[in-house]
Formats: C-alpha cells, sequence, structure tokens
C-alpha cells in the first residue's frame, strides 16, 4: 500500500515509518522542518517538504502521489503552545482531508486523544460523548479534537486513534523532558484526577495496525488508568525527581479511557501493559 505520512518525523512518526517500510508499504513522509528530511529517508521513505497550513502544497502532493492511505500524525506541542496545536488540528485536517478527497484516497488514520471525553467517575469507553461543554481553555482543545474527528470521517474509512498520555522517547515524559524537569523542581503536585498513558512504541504500532481497523475511533492506551497519586511518585522516581507533594482534587475530563475495545475487538497488545513498569524501563 502507498501511504502517506503527515508529522513523519514527530515522535510517533520517526517510530512508525520503518514499521511501515517494514511491512512492505510505500511511504512518502511529510514534515515542515528541513533538517527532519534525512529522518524520513534513514527510515526508507521518500521526503516531502511542506507546512500543514500551507493548503495547495497538501493539496499538490497527495494529488501527486495519489496515495491509497493517508496517517495524520500532525502535532505542534513543542513549546506547550495549545492553541497552536488546536489550530494544526483544525485547519491542518481540513487540508489533508480535502487533498485525500480530491485525489479519491479513501482511507485514513488519524491521532485524537483519550482525555477529551466528558466527565465521569469511570474510565472512558469510545461511545462516551466529547466534552464538548467544557469551559475555557479545555474548551479550545475539545473543539480542535472535535474538528479534526468529523474532518477525517469524511472518508469512507477512518480509523481515530484516541491516544493516551504518551510516554517515552522524545515525549514530554521523557527523561530529559519538560514534564521531568518540572516534576525535579517539585511544581507538579499528585492529585486524585486519573491518567490513562501509552507508550510510543505502542502508539506506534497501534498506526500501522489501524490501517486494516474498521472506522471509528478507538482508545490507544494501556491497561491501568491511575490517579496522580499513584503513578505519580513511581515517576518521580524513575526520573530521580524528589517525592511530589499532593493536592486534592482533579481537573475535568481526568478518568482514564479503557482499551477494551483495542485489545480485545482489534487484538491490539501494548509491549509497555502498564506505567508502572514502563516508566522505569524506558528512563533507566
Amino acid at each position: 500500500m502507498k501511504i502517506f505520512v503527515a508529522g513523519a518525523a514527530g515522535v510517533i512518526g520517526r517510530l512508525l515509518l520503518p514499521k511501515l517500510i517494514e511491512a512492505g508499504h510505500q511511504v512518502v513522509g511529510m514534515t515542515h522542518r528541513e533538517e527532519h528530511v534525512d529522518i524520513i529517508r534513514k527510515s526508507g521513505a521518500r521526503a516531502f517538504l511542506a507546512d500543514a497550513f500551507d493548503r495547495e502544497a497538501i493539496m499538490s502532493a497527495i494529488a501527486a502521489e495519489r496515495p491509497e492511505a493517508v496517517i495524520h500524525q500532525l502535532t505542534s506541542l513543542r513549546d506547550w503552545n495549545l492553541e497552536e496545536n488546536a489550530r494544526i488540528r483544525i485547519e491542518g485536517t481540513r487540508n489533508l482531508v480535502d487533498a485525500a478527497k480530491a485525489a479519491n484516497v479513501s482511507r485514513i488514520v488519524a491521532q485524537s486523544i483519550s482525555w477529551a471525553y466528558e466527565p465521569g467517575e469511570s474510565p472512558a469507553a469510545e461511545d462516551v460523548p466529547l466534552d464538548i461543554a467544557a469551559p475555557m481553555p479545555r474548551k479550545r482543545t475539545i473543539e480542535g479534537i472535535t474538528a479534526l474527528e468529523r474532518a477525517a470521517a469524511e472518508l469512507p474509512n477512518h480509523v481515530i486513534l484516541r491516544y493516551g498520555m504518551l510516554y517515552g522517547p522524545g515525549t514530554w515524559y521523557d527523561r530529559q523532558g519538560m514534564m521531568a524537569d518540572k516534576v525535579r523542581r517539585k511544581e507538579v503536585p499528585a492529585t486524585n484526577g486519573v491518567t490513562s498513558f501509552v507508550h510510543v512504541e505502542d502508539a506506534a504500532h497501534a498506526a500501522l495496525l489501524a490501517l486494516d481497523w474498521p472506522s471509528g475511533p478507538v482508545n490507544i492506551v494501556d491497561d491501568e488508568p491511575a490517579p496522580g497519586t499513584e503513578w505519580l511518585p513511581v515517576y518521580a522516581s524513575a526520573a530521580g525527581a524528589p517525592e511530589p507533594g499532593f493536592q486534592a482534587g482533579s481537573n475535568r475530563g481526568e478518568r482514564g479511557a479503557s482499551n477494551f475495545k483495542a485489545r480485545n475487538e482489534y487484538g491490539w497488545e501494548p509491549s509497555y501493559p502498564t506505567w508502572r513498569t514502563g516508566f522505569g524501563k524506558t528512563m533507566a
């Protein structure tokens, strides 16, 4: 299969490309950073340099390449710029979907998130509504996710990967990442809010498998949603940080997500089934 990967040099994209090549696919990887072109080429894929907001460039590229599938891994999270990330989910996705439709591409796999569900007391399954009533600033994130998922669903075959909080190499939770620095400075308290994590390798593997999954959203999270009072001390220890302080309460939507569909219906098995051992293995 010929596949166009947008966000090909991101933390998931750079792990995904070799998996796609090894599976026998022909891959074109898009990046907006010239210094990332070599990363794409070294994986065995062809590189395409363009900005996701450059509509004409995206339209021209997909028209010329005529891929059979588009994998959307676009984000803008390097500098914790949530406003820019919402914009790329809205405008970048619109450009990709319109280009795919114009080129008669019928399949898309798109990156979403698993912490966009409306509030609740238990981990959310995929049939739980998104939190469209959220107040600002969370509302902006939900708007971005809603726009992304609705646009992707315009293609006949559309798999929406609702990833948990990513950890592992190159992520915020990497040993040299932003969260590790914050935890070492004791800026992150342990709360009652529940988080679902997923290792970045498992996230990339899910994107490969999703090329053969039926349309719709699917949570890609590990087996153990947990409150900050449980996971943060384990993460702090793995990061060489002091014991975190405690702060009662949680933020809206911190309920975690269930991976029942991915595991039991689609056969996805995470290599890192829980953050409890995954943090230590990836930060040693």
